[in-house]
């Protein structure tokens, strides 16, 4: 795409008319993760937190941010959606917990910043409930992995944009 959909002829912000396009099934999913400390990480990993079980409130977070994105991002339509996953995994290696979002529905527009939105604020949740015991936690690598549906059709992050680890094996200890 070489136009921004989302300013007129005139340069103005506006929402984008998204009548006439056709129907269809649409899919994306998105990751990302945040780093901690290790004993931040092996407190979530046992459920051992005080304000409960941090994965299982983070990932309704997600699903809630998902289904509330027209709400926070101005020019996104407000969409209904048929489905969303949001996953959470602790990775050890990396001193991360990562979440992967993927959200649906049958309509007129894709669903990339409802996936996005979902990680984000799974993300954030997480940050939210830890950093008493975690300031320096660091939410990276946000991003979408592929989007299918509408005229566009498939996509999906070409290997080369992957972003690189986020510490080798020796950082993370």
């Amino acid at each position: 795409m070489s136009e921004l959909t989302h300013f007129n002829a005139a340069g103005d912000a506006h929402m984008v008319d998204v009548g006439a396009k056709e129907i269809s099934h649409r899919r994306a999913v998105a990751e990302g993760v945040i780093r901690m400390q290790g004993r931040t990480l092996d407190m979530i990993a046992a459920g051992e937190h005080a304000k409960g079980d941090v994965l299982g409130i983070a990932r309704l977070a997600g699903i809630m941010g998902a289904k509330r994105t027209a709400d926070l991002i101005p020019l996104c339509h407000p969409l209904a959606l048929t489905h969303i996953d949001v996953a959470l995994e602790v990775d050890r290696p990396q001193g991360a917990v990562r979440c992967r979002a993927a959200v649906e529905t049958r309509g007129r527009t894709g669903v990339e910043m409802e996936a996005l939105c979902a990680v984000q604020v799974a993300l954030l949740t997480i940050y939210d409930m830890c950093k008493a015991v975690d300031r320096g936690m660091c939410i990276d690598a946000v991003g979408l992995l592929e989007k299918s549906g509408g005229r566009s059709g498939h996509w999906r992050r070409p290997s080369s944009q992957s972003p690189e680890p986020l510490l080798s094996p020796e950082e993370s200890t």
